[in-house]
Order: structure tokens, then C-alpha cells, then sequence
């Protein structure tokens, strides 16, 4: 193909520009494949769907699933808890279907933080990496911290435990410090560092191990049902003692126990075939998390009426109850595990988003060192061991627990609205390293020459009136196609950039729409009138925004963007949206204390990107040019060097 060709109908289009400092920067856009052109050893590809699974599964099942139960039940559900697992299960599996398209369009390490690069811009890509960070740094330690208690039950009490795996009070401090917790996280953290493929081998044994113990809860918990009739469903009050309502409720509360798989697209860049195995692994874990939580709550609640299951061992008491007193060991072994393997998956994300950071020089380059023998990111992974350490040994952590499920409410809701993004208004514009200034300039002027030499071949008459009278008696579609075709462009370059324009504001004014409707739904103490009126204009806005999304053409190039051929979210835009939706209502229901911690992050976080990410952003000095052109350019700049 001729530069004539590559230049029809932008020819006079071709602009390049730097986006440099300012409020300009925050929506600087990455390429798809810009961390990959990176030089030095990368990650190793060692991972298939079995292993992905693994990571899936031992992420998502803590030991939650072993008190959860009894707690939502209690309190919210009754006998409908499996309802409730069911609806957040779906709820989940929205996110689920956002995740598995952008891991497979894009797989490069970062997960929600990369995809909110290429799609909505650096600015909101730093938060929501910083919020990450807070996420995985305190899950960590929070996870490390409540292995202590549960093996407590295995010596009958905390207090038993031998004093090199319990906590010590030391009076001058007023604290109390876990030892075993940081030696975990250190013994955890080396494993990270000796390899991806083998610290997953491990991760997926004590998953076995973890599944293994639910299946048995299943087995022998519906044997012990059959035997004594289920009582528990078998209560006046129904299978709805606290309605519709209470079960919404529950699935609101048992929602954060499928929050997990989101590990599984951190591995992106480090998976054989991630167009392919990324989409299963990350669908098969998600899968197998909700039949197993429908399962057990099943049985349990069919054991013991809900009203008498203990909050804190309901399922260990369920089976003592029945005489089985011995099951509490092999309940206590499975949430012992789960914690174990738990652990794993919340330091294994971490390492390559501040990896993912640092090369894009949002961070000091520091942590984007892979080490050659290992294929991991070891420098990363040490610095996230020794911060979780140090929280696990010294913190009660157990307070900022909400500020957990911060990092990945907001990665989720970032993941939904950059599927949107990406099928209506994908980047038209890709940055290009300064170095190939040059070549660009000498592109745009060959294009340039080039629709000279064609505006002087067809030009027709010299004179306005005898330009304008040859012109009247000549049909241009049939007798000069190529002008023709030229003004059938320009009116589509129009047309494209009307619709582009449309998209853009609907998908803005949506989400404006969605945090009205959850914010004031969720304000219980405000006035009936502005609730009610903020909830009208908020349910106005998703219509008319879902409405319009559903009616105007989703962009051409969705079809080309990033690595095509993998998995393609269905239901767009409906699903993206209510994605959005139930995201942004968890948030707003966190609680006020929850984000006044996480304020205190994020603007630490605002002051770094600052006064280091924004003045060393690897797109700082960027030249930006049409997509329709990098590719000529790129093969313009090869050639001129060769």
C-alpha cells in the first residue's frame, strides 16, 4: 500500500501533539502492548487454566465462607441465604464478564489499573493502582493476622497455643504483636519470589486442601440432613422470615466473598494463551466459588434453624449439634487453609501492579526490575512482603477491614465503565516516542504533497464560473469516483466524530446518573422530597444513557483494538451499566468512617502522582498521532534506520 492510500481522506487529518504537564495529563492514554515493549528479562509464561483456577479459587474462598454463614443468616436472611449467594454471585459475574474481555484484549500485568490507562487515562489509572495497593497491602496483613485465632481451636483455645504461634501483649506499648503473622507473610513472600509456576503449585495444593474440607462439610452436612429431617426449613416463618429485603441485604453483605478472581487477570502477561485461558479461568473460578457457597449454606442452614446457629462457628457447631463433635477439627484444618492460600493470592497481585507502575514511570523504576533467573518481579515482591509484615506484626487491622473492599469496588467500576469506553469510544489516538518526531513529520508531509498532486490532476477549469458550469453538468459519483470518494470520507470522518462526541457525554452523564440513584437511595436520613427527586433524575439519566448506547452503533474499531479474538462481553451496554450500578451503590454504602480513612490514602496518593508519576510518566514527552497512522510511521521510522 502507497502513502497515496495510507493518506485518502487524512491526509489533511494528520496532527500530532504532546500532552506535557497540566490538567492535560491526567487523560493521557497508553498503548495496549507499551509495557511489553519494554527491554530486559519480562515475566515468565508458565501459566494454563488449571493454574489460573488455582489462583482463582484460593483467592476468592477465605475462611469467611466458615462464619458468613451463620452471621447473614442470623441476621439478614434465614433459610434464603442460598438466594442471597446466588444474586451476589450473578452480581459478581457482571465484573466477571468486563474482566474477562479486557484480560484478553489486553494481557499485560496492571489488571484494572492497565485497562483504566488505555481507556479512560493516567489521572484515574493512578487512583485506582493506589487504591489497589491499599487493597492487597492490607488484605494481607489482615489475612495473616487471623490465622493465629483459628489455630487456637486446634489446642483448644488461644490462650494453649504454644508461644511461638501465638500473640504477645507488650504492656510498655499498649499493643498487641503476632509474630507467627509476619513469619507467615515472609515465608509466603519467598515462595512469590522463587517462581510464578511454582508458588501457584503451592497455592493450588492448599486450595485442594481448603475444597476438600467444604466437600466434606456438603457430603457428611446433607447425610446428617437426610437423617434428622431438615429441621431447619422446616420453622412457621418461612423461607423468607425477613423478606425480600433481608435477602437483597445478605446479598449486598455475602457479595465481598467473591472478591478474588479479579487475582486471576493480574497474571495477564505471565499466561500461555491469555485470549483463550484468561476468560476460563477467570469464569471456572467464579463458577466453582458460587456452587460451593450455595452448597454449603444449603446444608447448614437445613441442619440448625437460623435463629439458633452460632455468629462465630456456625458450621462447626451445625455438626456438633447432629454428635459429630470431631468435625470441628477438620472445619477448623479447612479454614486454616483457606487463610493460607487466601494470603497467597492477596501478595500475588501487588508486586506486578507497582511493576506495571514503574514502567510507565509512575513510580521509581525500582520496582520494575524482573529478575532474570526467576521471571518474577523479586524487588516488588520483597517490598510488599516486608509492608504487610510489618502491618501483620504490629496493627490490629481487623478496623480498617471496609477499606479492603475499597481497592476493588473501585477497580470493578473502573473495569465496567472502560468496556464501554472500548466499544464506543475506543483511544483514536496512540503515543508514539518522541525519537520518531521526525518520521512523523515527514509523513504528514508526504501526505501533504501527495493530496496537492491529486487537488491538481482533478482540478476542473480554472475560472469560478467556468469551474461552476462544467461542474453543473457533471455528475461527480460517476465521472470523477475519486473526488466522490473523497467527499464520501469527509462526510464519515463527520459523522464518526458526531457519534464519537454523543458517546462520550452519554457515558459520562450514566455514571453521573448511577452515583445519583445509589448516593440518594442510600441516604436514608435525607429529606423525602430532594431523595426522592435525586433518585428521579439519577434513574433519568441510565434510561435515557442506556437508551442512546443501545441505539447508536458501537465504534468499528472495537474490532481491531488491542489482541482480537478473545472473549467479547456480552449484553453491551446493559451489562456494563448495571455493573456500574451495584458497584457504585457498595461504595457509597461503606460508610463515612471507611472513607475518611481511604481519603487520607488517596490524597497521599494524589500528592505522589504529583510531584513524581505526572513529571515522569513514560508519556510525558509522547507525540500522539491517529491510529490509522502509527502503523506506517512505525514502519517508515524501520526502514529509514535500516
Amino acid at each position: 500500500m502507497g502513502v497515496s492510500d495510507d493518506c485518502d481522506g487524512v491526509g489533511s487529518l494528520l496532527s500530532s501533539r504532546r500532552w506535557g504537564g497540566g490538567f492535560k495529563s491526567l487523560t493521557r492514554r497508553k498503548q495496549v502492548d507499551s509495557a511489553n515493549d519494554k527491554k530486559g528479562p519480562q515475566l515468565a509464561k508458565e501459566l494454563s487454566v488449571p493454574y489460573l483456577v488455582a489462583i482463582g479459587v484460593g483467592s476468592t474462598i477465605g475462611a469467611g465462607v466458615y462464619i458468613l454463614v451463620g452471621t447473614v443468616a442470623r441476621e439478614h436472611t434465614g433459610p434464603a441465604l442460598t438466594i442471597s449467594f446466588l444474586i451476589a454471585g450473578i452480581a459478581a459475574a457482571l465484573s466477571a464478564f468486563c474482566y474477562a474481555e479486557l484480560s484478553s484484549r489486553c494481557p499485560s500485568a496492571g489488571s484494572a489499573y492497565h485497562y483504566s490507562y488505555i481507556c479512560a487515562g493516567e489521572g484515574l489509572a493512578w487512583l485506582v493502582g493506589w487504591a489497589l495497593l491499599l487493597e492487597y497491602t492490607l488484605s494481607g496483613a489482615a489475612v495473616a493476622r487471623g490465622i493465629s485465632p483459628n489455630l487456637g481451636f486446634l489446642f483448644g483455645g488461644e490462650n494453649n497455643l504454644p508461644a511461638f504461634l501465638g500473640r504477645q501483649y507488650i504492656p510498655g506499648l499498649d499493643i498487641t504483636v503476632d509474630p507467627f503473622a509476619a513469619v507467615l507473610v515472609f515465608i509466603v513472600t519467598g515462595l512469590l519470589s522463587v517462581g510464578i509456576k511454582e508458588s501457584t503449585l503451592a497455592q493450588a495444593i492448599v486450595t485442594t486442601a481448603n475444597v476438600c474440607v467444604l466437600l466434606f462439610v456438603i457430603i457428611a452436612g446433607t447425610y446428617l440432613g437426610f437423617k434428622s429431617g431438615w429441621v431447619g426449613y422446616e420453622l412457621p416463618t418461612g423461607y423468607f422470615p425477613f423478606g425480600v429485603d433481608g435477602m437483597l441485604a445478605g446479598s449486598a453483605t455475602v457479595f465481598f466473598s467473591y472478591i478474588g478472581f479479579d487475582t486471576v487477570a493480574s497474571t495477564a502477561e505471565e499466561v500461555k494463551n491469555p485470549k483463550r485461558d484468561l476468560p476460563l479461568g477467570i469464569g471456572a473460578s467464579l463458577s466453582i466459588c458460587c456452587a460451593l457457597y450455595m452448597l454449603v449454606s444449603v446444608v447448614i442452614v437445613g441442619l440448625v434453624p437460623y435463629h439458633a446457629m452460632d455468629p462465630d462457628t456456625p458450621i462447626s457447631t451445625a455438626f456438633a449439634s447432629h454428635g459429630m463433635n470431631w468435625a470441628s477439627y477438620v472445619i477448623t484444618v479447612g479454614a486454616v487453609t483457606a487463610l493460607c492460600s487466601t494470603l497467597m493470592g492477596s501478595l500475588l497481585p501487588q508486586p506486578r501492579i507497582l511493576m506495571a507502575m514503574a514502567r510507565d514511570g509512575l513510580l521509581p523504576s525500582f520496582f520494575s526490575d524482573v529478575n532474570e533467573r526467576t521471571q518474577v518481579p523479586i524487588k516488588s515482591t520483597v517490598v510488599t512482603g516486608i509492608g504487610a509484615a510489618i502491618l501483620a506484626f504490629f496493627m490490629d487491622v481487623s478496623e480498617l477491614a471496609g477499606m479492603v473492599s475499597v481497592g476493588t469496588l473501585v477497580a470493578f467500576t473502573m473495569v465496567a465503565i472502560s468496556v464501554l469506553i472500548l466499544r464506543y469510544v475506543p483511544p483514536d489516538e496512540v503515543p508514539l516516542p518522541p525519537s520518531l518526531q521526525e518520521s512523523i513529520d515527514s509523513f504528514a508531509l508526504r501526505c501533504g504533497e501527495s493530496s496537492k498532486e491529486r487537488n491538481r490532476k482533478y482540478l476542473v477549469g480554472s475560472s469560478k464560473d467556468g469551474t461552476q458550469a462544467l461542474l453543473d453538468q457533471v455528475d461527480i459519483s460517476v465521472e470523477i469516483p475519486l473526488i466522490a470518494k473523497h467527499l464520501h470520507i469527509g462526510n464519515y470522518v463527520m459523522n464518526e466524530n458526531k457519534r464519537r462526541k454523543i458517546a462520550g457525554w452519554t457515558i459520562m452523564l450514566t455514571c453521573i446518573g448511577e452515583f445519583l440513584l445509589a448516593y440518594s437511595a442510600s441516604s436514608l436520613g435525607f429529606p423525602s422530597f430532594l431523595r426522592y427527586s435525586l433518585c428521579g433524575v439519577g434513574g433519568v439519566l441510565i434510561l435515557s444513557g442506556l437508551v442512546v448506547l443501545t441505539c447508536i452503533d458501537q465504534d468499528d474499531a472495537r474490532h481491531s483494538f488491542g489482541h482480537t479474538g478473545g472473549f467479547i462481553c456480552p449484553f453491551v451496554p446493559l451489562l456494563p451499566i448495571a455493573c456500574i450500578l451495584i458497584n457504585v451503590y457498595l461504595l457509597v454504602n461503606l460508610g463515612a468512617a471507611t472513607w475518611a480513612r481511604v481519603s487520607v490514602w488517596l490524597v497521599i496518593g494524589v500528592v505522589v502522582y504529583l510531584f513524581y508519576g505526572r513529571t515522569h510518566s513514560s508519556l510525558r514527552d509522547a507525540v500522539y498521532v491517529p491510529v490509522a497512522q502509527a502503523d506506517e510511521i512505525c514502519r517508515g521510522s524501520a526502514n529509514y534506520v535500516s
